[in-house]
């Protein structure tokens, strides 16, 4: 699901376990949709009105600064044709890139809830609730009511993401994941259940990634061959490495309190050991050797740190706050507390 985000020929041929190529596959092709809808929004704030305080004024909510309820049927154009040509353009790239090299089926399933311990789940609802947040940013911005923005951004999102699955159902390579979908309509359902029910998202789905090194040649080796040797690579592919936070905005929760408008509270999840889809165990493409390195344990991490809510960072420039807007999709570096589920406890003084 991302970027930069091309497809390696010579990494499929190479990686004979179909379940590990799958996510990685599937992270990057979604993220590839994301990656459009950025682009287009840095397009769009080019524009001298625009600005995130139009989408989220200062952490007040609509019902205290009105929207104008004029819509500008310039910008409605412009935002259904960003929305139609990313749309278009990301599945005909998806197609030529990912579909047209493998032959097709009729429509089938594929049972991948248990894989990477989950944390490829969570990509995808990471996906879903920032795509439908930067949707409904731009639908505010050409007029529509909060809530209309927030239906129509926040559903688009997930049908597109819906599209992307269907594809995969009839793809000898992959198939239709009931576990992608429940997590893209959780991610898109998060988004826009704050939208109706707060006017603002008090609680933010949020990344984070570190280069990791894995410090034995035989695992490095591997760590390479299945998630890339670049950082770009290792940031899209790496599910040992990355982290998935849900960031609550403490002060809309205590509005009387006095504590910072920008300071949150987050939780995170990730995951470490994991050099398989489901276990440790693979092929070695050189020696056609099963190699098997049971022995490394699969943990579950979970975290506990303090984050910044960039949106409420009071601030004259617009291209800043626009900024600010879409770093809200990554989690702060901060001091943060992991145990994971073999018992072990650790303290980071900056973790990211």
């Amino acid at each position: 699901m991302m970027p930069v985000f091309g497809h390696c020929p010579s990494f499929a041929l190479k990686n004979k376990v179909r379940s590990g190529f799958r996510f990685l596959a599937c992270y990057k092709k979604h993220n590839l949709f994301l990656l459009i809808i950025c682009s287009s929004l840095s397009v769009i704030s080019q524009d001298s009105s625009l600005t995130v305080e139009t989408f989220y004024p200062q952490g007040k909510t609509t019902s205290q600064q009105p929207f104008d309820a004029t819509v500008h049927k310039k910008r409605i154009w412009l935002v259904t044709g960003v929305n139609v040509v990313g749309y278009g353009a990301s599945l005909v790239i998806l197609n030529n890139t990912w579909y047209k090299n493998y032959p097709h089926t009729s429509f089938h399933t594929f049972n991948d809830s248990k894989e990477w311990l989950q944390v490829d789940k969570l990509g995808h609802g990471w996906t879903a609730y920032n795509t439908g947040r930067i949707s409904a940013g731009m639908w505010r911005w050409a007029g529509l009511s909060q809530n209309k923005a927030a239906i129509i951004g926040g559903v688009s999102g997930a049908l597109y993401l819906t599209v992307i699955e269907f594809l995969d159902g009839h793809s000898a390579k992959w198939g239709w994941s009931w576990s992608d979908m429940a997590a893209n309509v959780i991610g898109s359902g998060m988004f826009i259940s704050q939208e109706l029910l707060w006017k603002e998202q008090r609680i933010q789905y949020k990344f984070s990634f570190h280069h990791k090194e894995y410090g034995e040649p035989m695992l490095d080796e591997r760590a390479n061959d299945l998630f890339g040797e670049s950082w770009t690579e290792r940031m899209l592919k790496d599910y040992n490495a990355q982290t998935y936070w849900l960031s609550a905005n403490l002060k809309s929760f205590f509005s009387k309190s006095r504590l910072p408008a920008w300071l949150n509270l987050s939780v995170g999840y990730g995951a470490d050991g994991m050099f398989g889809g489901f276990q440790n165990k693979w092929i070695d493409v050189d020696s056609a050797v099963v190699v098997d390195r049971t022995d490394v344990p699969r943990v579950r991490q979970f975290y506990l740190a303090p984050d910044i809510d960039f949106t409420k960072i009071r601030t004259n420039k617009k291209w800043l706050r626009t900024v600010f807007f879409c770093l809200n999709a990554f989690k702060c570096p901060a001091p943060t507390l992991m145990i994971d589920s073999k018992g072990k406890v650790k303290a980071y003084p900056l973790y990211f």
